[in-house]
C-alpha cells in the first residue's frame, strides 16, 4: 500500500492496494490526510515532519490502519508497518504501509532462502566427503568376506548393507543438484491429479483426497517431474502423520489451488502467482521442529530421513517459488507459491 503525500500529510496519490485495504475510493483518499487513516495520527505527523526536515532519512513505526465499515465484519483495524521516505520531488514524501503479517512472512521467506542456500552448500560438501570413502569401505568389506570363515560373513554383510544404505542417502542428497531442469508447459492440476492417484492407490481406504481447484489457473513453464516430486513429498508426509486417522477412516487431505495477485517472493514482486494449499486434518507438526522442518535430516517421525521437505523446497525454489507451513492440531497447511506468466 503506497501513497505520495505533502509534508503536512495531504494525500496526492494513492494506489489500488490502499483503496482495497481501507475500503475507500481513491478520490476520497486523495482528499484526505494520511495521518487520519491511522489510529495514532500524531505519530504519523511527527514522522512526516522529521523526514521533511531531513532529521532522518526515513521513518519507520507500527500502527493500525483504519478501515471503512463498508468492508463488513472481519475487516477491522489492520496492523501495518509504516515507512516514510523522501522522494525526488522536494515537496513530496512517500508513505508505504506493509501488513505486519506480510512483513513477517517476507522476513521468514528471506531467512528460509538464505538457510536453503547454506544447506545446499553444506549438503554438497558433506555428501562428497561421505561418498569418497564409502566405496572403499564397501570394497574392503567385499574382499574381507572372501577371506574370513563363512560363519563370520554376516558381519561383512552388515557393513556392505549399511554402506549401500548410506550410498542411497547420499544420492538422494545430491539428486536435485545433479539433474538439470527439464522445462516445459506445466498444468498444476495434472500434477495434483497424478499425486492424488498415487496416494489413493497406496491408501485405498480411510483417506479422502479432496479437489478444490481454480481451473482458470494458466499453464506455466516448469519441470513437471520436479513439481510432482515436490507435491508428492508433502502429501506423503501428510499421510504418515495421518496414520491413526486413516485407520479410523476419517483422514482427509485437501488440494486447493488459487491465483494470488501482487505477490512478493524473495524481494521480487509478481503480478500473479500460483497459490497451492496442501491441507490435512492430522495432529500437526511437532512444535519442537516446526521452525526447522525444511532443514535436511529433520524429521518428526521415527525412521524418517528428513529429506522429503528439503527436496520439495529445493524443487520449488528452482521455480522461483516458496513453501511455508501453518500447523495446528487438526489442521496443517503447506502453501506453495510459484510465479505465473
Amino acid at each position: 500500500m503506497v501513497a505520495v503525500v505533502s509534508h503536512d500529510g495531504s494525500c496526492q496519490r494513492a494506489n489500488a492496494a490502499l483503496e482495497d485495504q481501507t475500503g475507500m475510493a481513491r478520490r476520497a483518499l486523495e482528499r484526505g490526510r494520511v495521518q487520519d487513516w491511522l489510529t495514532h495520527p500524531q505519530q504519523m505527523a511527527d514522522t512526516l515532519a522529521a523526514v521533511a526536515a531531513n532529521e532522518v532519512t526515513s521513518g519507520r513505526f507500527e500502527s493500525l490502519l483504519l478501515r471503512s465499515p463498508s468492508l463488513g465484519a472481519g475487516h477491522g483495524e489492520l496492523p501495518v508497518h509504516v515507512i516514510v521516505s523522501r522522494t525526488d520531488w522536494p515537496d513530496l514524501l512517500l508513505v508505504e504501509m506493509i501488513e505486519i503479517e506480510q512483513q513477517t512472512r517476507l522476513d521468514r521467506e528471506e531467512r528460509t532462502i538464505e538457510q536453503a542456500a547454506a544447506n545446499k552448500e553444506l549438503i554438497r560438501n558433506l555428501a562428497h566427503e561421505i561418498k569418497n570413502p564409502l566405496g572403499g569401505i564397501r570394497g574392503a568389506a567385499q574382499l574381507l568376506q572372501l577371506e574370513i570363515p563363512q560363519q563370520l560373513a554376516e558381519y561383512t554383510q552388515v557393513i556392505i548393507h549399511e554402506a549401500d544404505r548410506l550410498q542411497v542417502l547420499v544420492d538422494r542428497l545430491l539428486a536435485p543438484h545433479r539433474r538439470p531442469q527439464v522445462v516445459g508447459d506445466v498444468n498444476i492440476h495434472e500434477i495434483c491429479e497424478r499425486v492424488r492417484a498415487l496416494v489413493l492407490a497406496e491408501f485405498p481406504r480411510g483417506l479422502r483426497v479432496v479437489r478444490d481447484y481454480d481451473t482458470s489457473i494458466p499453464e506455466f513453464r516448469g519441470d513437471r517431474e520436479q513439481l510432482i516430486q515436490a507435491v508428492l513429498n508433502i502429501v506423503h508426509n501428510a499421510t504418515q502423520a495421518l496414520g491413526e486417522r486413516i485407520a479410523m477412516g476419517d483422514a482427509e487431505i485437501v488440494l486447493r489451488s488459487r491465483v494470488a495477485r501482487q505477490v512478493t517472493i524473495g524481494k521480487q514482486r509478481f503480478r500473479l502467482a500460483l497459490d497451492l494449499h496442501i491441507q490435512d486434518n492430522g495432529p500437526g507438526v511437532p512444535e519442537a521442529i516446526r521452525d526447522r522442518i525444511f532443514q535436511p535430516l529433520v524429521s518428526g517421525r521415527d525412521g524418517g530421513s528428513g529429506l522429503g521437505l528439503t527436496l520439495a523446497q529445493t524443487f520449488v525454489q528452482q521455480h522461483l517459488g516458496t513453501i511455508d507451513c501453518d500447523s495446528t492440531p487438526g489442521r496443517t497447511v503447506f502453501r506453495i507459491m510459484i510465479p505465473l506468466p
